[in-house]
């Protein structure tokens, strides 16, 4: 019995031990935990109710109104419908007024934010941009009417103007949103469905997101609730300033939005009080290297940029840069794709002179180059012509035309986005989608080498387009109507 109760003795100041030495670790790794939850309490994260009354009265709900000058349901109700003979005028009078066919408003909604004290607010450009009437309510329940100042499709960024009345709220404030970083807690504030100032909570998901949106991507993503009234909406960091500007959603996903950085905004706001955004030009066409392409071009370098073709008299031409030459580089920062170089020209200074390192004949070199002005932003922007002596209408690939038509990004050419019916394109049964090639045997890689070769076309003469259709290229000459232009295009 001595020797058992020995034993369990013995036993018992091993479990004593262990016990010891457990309950050290659980205090060693609770004091971790705490210090890396500090300010959480037991059911999560800190309210966020303190942060909501701070920044909820800088955020504004905007509300738009576009007439139409034609109504959609005008093939139903016009003149010559075989409804309305049907059934007669009278009965049209009596359930759908006297015009039917005629002007019609469509309404939509929006959020935005206050940026300073004389009514100026920051909001997307795709909630602002076809609107007739714009109306901006605060969460006291007033409303102004307001004006848009300047817009930015390329970023989808606007500035809209109201004139401030007695206690006008204390304008959002501006933070750094290279400064946050991939797991930060953000709120979302806005008018989703049009339901007014909701605060929604998440993370930064992710930064440097390419999308498809624009020329110029850079989103930020971000898990906190956005839906459709959101767009233009603040995404505040737990300071109570602006990181982003919410802007859009997959829709088949959850739990993934997008909002354009702030230091975005606050880089063209000076330019947008002018009504006007100027933006540097390179005049290339790029392409990001692949080791496919790297190992084409007999160089280990697998990250960069290729120059595909330099516009003629344009910036890069003129400093000597090169069809093959391979961008690593700008004023000593490296380039490592498209997106990076197109946003960098983009927002430097027209006049002002850079540096790109380039690789050329696996041999690298400087190229100073003095930036232009970016041609459709200094001519203003063109409208689209619906109707031209060939009755179709061009544009750039770009992403969303390349997703919608099928083809690669890379893909050089301009494509057919519209043909007008009983045109000599639609005779020649073009349709949108094809790319055009050539024109008049002269290869087109973009807008500007399609106006450039149609505007030579003497009057009268055909004009040959080389045409691409899925796997299929073919030729196709046009005979000039007797009426309108050489063409009509859509310069992005």
């Amino acid at each position: 019995m001595e020797i058992r109760h020995n034993r369990r003795g013995g036993t018992g100041k091993i479990y004593l031990l262990a016990a010891l030495l457990l309950l050290f670790s659980l205090y060693v790794h609770g004091m971790t935990a705490h210090a890396a939850f500090a300010g959480f309490g037991q059911n999560g994260p800190p309210s966020f109710a303190d942060l909501a009354d701070q920044t909820k009265h800088a955020v504004v709900n905007i509300s738009t109104t576009q007439v139409l000058k034609e109504s959609p349901m005008k093939p139903f109700f016009g003149q010559d419908s075989p409804f309305r003979e049907f059934f007669g005028d009278e009965f049209f009078k009596k359930y759908f007024g006297d015009n039917p066919q005629g002007k019609t408003k469509t309404h939509a909604l929006g959020s935005g934010f206050i940026i300073d004290s004389d009514g100026l607010i920051l909001t997307n450009n795709h909630v602002v941009e076809k609107a007739d009437e714009i109306k901006v309510k605060l969460d006291n329940g007033k409303e102004y009417d307001a004006k848009v100042v300047g817009r930015d499709p390329k970023t989808d960024i606007a500035l809209v103007r109201v004139k401030p009345g007695p206690d006008f709220p204390k304008p959002a404030e501006l933070g750094d949103s290279d400064a946050i970083r991939v797991g930060d807690w953000v709120i979302a504030v806005g008018n989703p469905f049009g339901l007014g100032h909701t605060v929604t909570s998440g993370i930064i998901s992710a930064k440097g997101r390419v999308i498809g949106a624009g020329p110029y991507d850079d989103f930020l993503q971000t898990d906190a609730a956005i839906n459709p009234g959101n767009s233009g909406g603040p995404l505040f960091n737990m300071s109570g300033e602006v990181v982003g500007i919410n802007t859009a959603i997959v829709a088949q996903g959850q739990g993934i939005g997008f909002a354009i950085p702030v230091n975005v905004a606050k880089d063209l706001i000076p330019q947008l009080k002018g009504g006007k955004v100027i933006r540097g030009w390179l005049g290339v066409m790029i392409q990001d290297l692949t080791p496919e392409l790297a190992e084409s071009f007999g160089i280990k370098q697998t990250k960069g940029i290729i120059v595909a073709d330099v516009v003629g008299d344009g910036p890069a031409a003129k400093a000597g840069l090169q069809r093959g030459d391979i961008v690593t580089a700008l004023n000593g920062k490296p380039i490592e794709s498209t997106h990076v170089l197109s946003r960098t020209v983009a927002g430097t200074a027209p006049n002002s002179q850079i540096t790109l390192q380039v690789i050329r004949d696996g041999k690298t070199k400087d190229v100073k180059v003095t930036i232009g002005t970016m041609p459709d932003e200094s001519e203003g922007t063109p409208s689209v012509k619906k109707e031209s002596a060939w009755g179709l209408t061009v544009q750039n690939i770009t992403p969303e035309l390349a997703r919608r038509f099928g083809w690669d990004e890379n893909e050089q050419g301009v494509v057919i986005s519209e043909v007008q019916p009983g045109s000599p394109a639609a005779e020649a049964r073009l349709r949108p989608g094809d790319l055009i090639k050539e024109v008049n045997r002269q290869k087109v890689q973009n807008i500007r080498d399609y106006n450039q070769t149609v505007q030579k076309q003497k009057k009268g003469e055909s004009l040959l387009l080389l045409v691409k259709r899925g796997q299929n290229t073919f030729y196709v000459a046009l005979k000039a109507a007797q009426t309108g232009d050489g063409g009509s295009t859509d310069e992005q």
